[in-house]
């Protein structure tokens, strides 16, 4: 049974009516959690994070601009990590939290890297998942051919077939239940039927940076070294195309105290659901007396 949480609904600094998730109660004694998805995810992806932390935790799950429940935006440039920090931030001022726990999946791990070098203080630790200052360009390419262009598959179980499909190599020891709750995460429901839950013209943002750095794809260790004075947790998915084991372990070089956990039979990127990472989790925040 999924954790109750209330909706927040709040303003970007450009006009676009933006959506959350708030788990937990807003006078919960843990420090709060604000999970940042990845690049055409939302908030559905953190629902068993958020329940396991709710407990003790205030847990705010957001829909960047152009996905789930908040408003998408009318020009395809404004699609960028920079714009996506800058709602973070909003979404901050209308919960009134000061500082948090970023939990970064995939693009949201760039949010939170930007982050850190532009507003450090707000951040009181971090977890990175399936995401670092610099990725794989495999694993780049392969989303940048999907994103935005693939087809909506006609009924849930079409949906969850075709996930499966797409991602069984990485994820190979899924149920047909878990298949079918990753759909539901992937897709919106419109007349009991999947339906796209971002803005296509995410894709097209994509490709037009891919485009302008001729494939090149541009790293973050200076935003990542902003981390540095931050308690900070590496998830990394064991079949990962997108985060390879030696990026990991450059990463351990040049942060003092980060540690890391593999997610065992997991792709890009783990679900936050795995036992092994939620122990990693609890004993992360236990042990920095957050």
């Amino acid at each position: 049974m999924a954790a109750a949480h209330r909706e927040l609904f709040y303003t970007s600094q450009d006009g676009l009516k933006l959506y959350a998730r708030d788990y937990g109660e807003r006078t919960a004694p843990g420090t709060p959690v604000i999970c940042l998805p990845g690049l055409t995810r939302n908030s559905k992806d953190f629902e068993p994070l958020a329940g396991h932390l709710s407990a003790r935790h205030r847990v705010l799950c957001p829909d960047f601009r152009g996905r789930g429940r908040s408003d998408y935006c009318d020009n395809w440039t404004d699609y960028t990590p920079v714009h996506e920090m800058m709602d973070t931030l909003d979404l901050m001022g209308a919960a009134g939290v000061g500082h948090a726990i970023f939990v970064g999946t995939s693009r949201g791990g760039l949010v939170t890297m930007a982050l850190a070098a532009f507003r450090p203080n707000v951040i009181k630790a971090a977890v990175l998942n399936d995401v670092g200052p610099e990725v794989d360009k495999k694993g780049i390419e392969r989303i940048a051919g999907y994103v935005g262009v693939m087809e909506v598959p006609a009924t849930w179980d079409e949906a969850a077939v075709k996930l499966r499909v797409m991602n069984e190599r990485e994820f190979p020891n899924l149920s047909g239940e878990q298949w079918r709750t990753f759909a539901h995460r992937t897709f919106a429901e419109e007349h009991g039927a999947p339906k796209l839950d971002y803005d296509p013209k995410i894709g097209t943002a994509m490709r037009k940076g891919l485009e302008a750095s001729k494939g090149e794809i541009p790293t973050m260790w200076p935003q990542f070294g902003a981390l540095a004075q931050m308690p900070l947790l590496v998830v990394r998915g064991e079949n990962s195309d997108l985060l390879s084991a030696d990026i990991v372990e450059r990463m351990q070089a040049g942060h003092p105290s980060v540690r890391s956990v593999t997610a065992k039979d997991r792709g890009h990127a783990p679900f936050l659901d795995e036992p092994e990472v939620l122990a990693a989790i609890d004993e992360f925040i236990t042990a920095e007396g957050l």
